[in-house]
């Protein structure tokens, strides 16, 4: 597809939620929008917390380990 084809379906896709916040499903469920975005935050936030963390704890146990391969490399070409 071509690139101006694609930004005008993402403009309609983030119009389109945007406006469905903002007027919210109150006819369907007698909810409106803002409340149904707080539940789903209050869903999505705290496992994407936790997935953070354990990647960024991956990634310095990761650098710890080929810090400790580079010291003991250099330590082998030390003694050659």
């Amino acid at each position: 597809m071509h690139p101006i084809i694609k930004i005008l379906l993402g403009a309609i896709l983030l119009f389109g939620g945007v406006w469905w916040i903002l007027q919210g499903s109150d006819q369907v469920i007698n909810r409106h929008g803002i409340e149904d975005l707080k539940t789903v935050l209050n869903g999505v936030i705290p496992p994407f917390v936790i997935l953070l963390g354990l990647f960024i704890v991956w990634l310095e146990l990761d650098e710890l380990k080929i810090e400790k391969e580079l010291k003991q490399e250099e330590r082998r070409s030390k003694r050659r």
